[in-house]
């Protein structure tokens, strides 16, 4: 005890030895707080939608892949769909003339062609917008004129003749490819092509019109034959001795037109389906 008789205070090492161990101070261990369930529930809410969007889109998607591969299974076993066959029966050159000029000659021609449409189908009928008709050499592609023939309703099982006439005047051609490719005398190949829309109609139902493309080669025509020169007759001479009424004079009889070669060629056509994307045509 101390002078004053107030108890002393012992010594950490002496209270310890004499009552126990020491007692030391810990500090509690700092530990973060979680977020309430519902606002990590709300942070992951973002990318959960995401995917379920995407999983739905996919499995729309999906769906109607389905139900458009069973609807087509379903047209074709009903229909038994085939494509429309076009034939280039007859193609005839009835005009040619290609001016000399070196640096830039000018094609004037015509060329009359005739083609037969079949529409093998027995229900489906196949509606055609007009037929934009071009032709050109199979060489160099050497353009020999345009037509258009008018559009048609194919009905089911019906043949089809469709006639028109490709022409140009004083078409300004390469000079090259002109000189190599039109032959002015013998055959030359040729390639013609018929453009158009066609849709199908079946009974009430109509489809959209897309674009095809019938595509005729391996086609020769010949230019006209030159027509044969003019004949003249003279006038009989009367007998000298014997007087006889003078003969009539005849005059210059006109020369018959030039002999168009036509080619009956009864070549089967491809049909192709042309396919428009924004800018560019398949």
């Amino acid at each position: 005890m101390s002078s004053n008789g107030k108890p002393t205070p012992q010594p950490a090492a002496a209270s310890a030895g004499a009552g126990g161990p020491p007692k030391m101070y810990q500090r509690p261990i700092y530990r973060p707080q979680q977020a309430p369930a519902k606002r990590r529930r709300g942070g992951r809410s973002c990318p959960f939608s995401c995917c379920c969007c995407f999983c739905w889109t996919l499995l729309v998607v999906v769906l109607l892949a389905v139900l458009a591969a069973v609807a087509g299974g379903a047209f074709y076993l009903l229909y038994r769909p085939h494509r429309p066959a076009f034939t280039l029966t007859a193609a005839r050159v009835t005009r040619l003339s290609l001016s000399s000029s070196a640096t830039a000659p000018a094609l004037s021609d015509a060329i009359d062609v005739t083609l037969t449409a079949r529409n093998p189908n027995k229900k489906l009928v196949y509606v055609y917008d007009d037929f934009a008709v071009t032709a050109a050499t199979a060489a160099n592609a050497v353009p020999l004129g345009a037509a258009t023939a008018p559009g048609f309703a194919h009905e089911a099982g019906n043949v089809t003749v469709i006639r028109a006439t490709v022409s140009a005047s004083a078409l300004a051609v390469d000079p090259a490819a002109a000189g190599s490719d039109v032959k002015r005398s013998g055959e030359f190949p040729i390639v013609l092509d018929l453009e158009t829309r066609a849709g199908v109609r079946v009974g009430a139902l109509r489809t959209k019109k897309i674009g095809i493309l019938v595509h005729c080669d391996g086609v020769k025509v010949a230019a006209p034959a030159p027509a044969p020169a003019k004949k003249t007759k003279k006038l009989a001479k009367a007998a000298a001795d014997t007087p006889a009424p003078a003969a009539a004079a005849v005059d210059d009889a006109p020369a018959p037109p030039a002999a168009s070669a036509t080619a009956t060629v009864a070549r089967a056509c491809q049909v192709r389906v042309r396919v428009k994307i924004w800018k560019w045509t398949f």
